[in-house]
């Protein structure tokens, strides 16, 4: 009896410590998030975006502006989710008009609706990407 419970525990632990160790690195399916915050809070490396949150300051903000390394957040703007990381509690995003994924901290984005400045609620419906597998169309008359 003590064998079993030996030999079971073990691969308990084993299993478990398995479970642990897998990146929690999942890919969204064409799911949209909203903005909660209004700043420079999206980067194209989770590090630059680590630095920014961590370390924010105007001449740190001003410098990673100019370099193009963080990009401002609008509240109310709608973003498709491409992937969440939670081990980082960091989620890349990608917004219409901006060719390349960002990053942000995923507290930064609602699964509800959030108006904009201008008090609309922007929808996936009117979400365009403007990238090389969608290009935006001009409707003709």
């Amino acid at each position: 009896m003590n064998a079993k419970t030996v030999v079971f525990g073990a691969l308990a632990f084993g299993l478990a410590s398995a479970a642990l160790s897998i990146n929690d690195t999942k890919p969204a399916a064409k799911e949209y998030r909203w903005i909660v915050v209004d700043g420079p809070y999206a980067c194209h490396s989770k590090e630059d975006l680590r630095q920014i949150t961590k370390h924010h300051t105007d001449e740190t903000e001003l410098q990673m502006v100019d370099q193009l390394r963080a990009y401002y957040l609008v509240s109310g703007t709608i973003v498709q989710l491409v992937q969440e990381d939670s081990t980082s509690g960091m989620s890349q995003i990608h917004f219409a008009g901006v060719t390349s994924n960002l990053w942000t901290l995923t507290r930064f984005l609602s699964e509800r609706p959030v108006m904009d400045p201008y008090e609309v609620i922007e929808t996936p419906e009117n979400f365009r990407l403007n990238s090389a597998q969608t290009p935006y169309q001009i409707p003709t008359k």
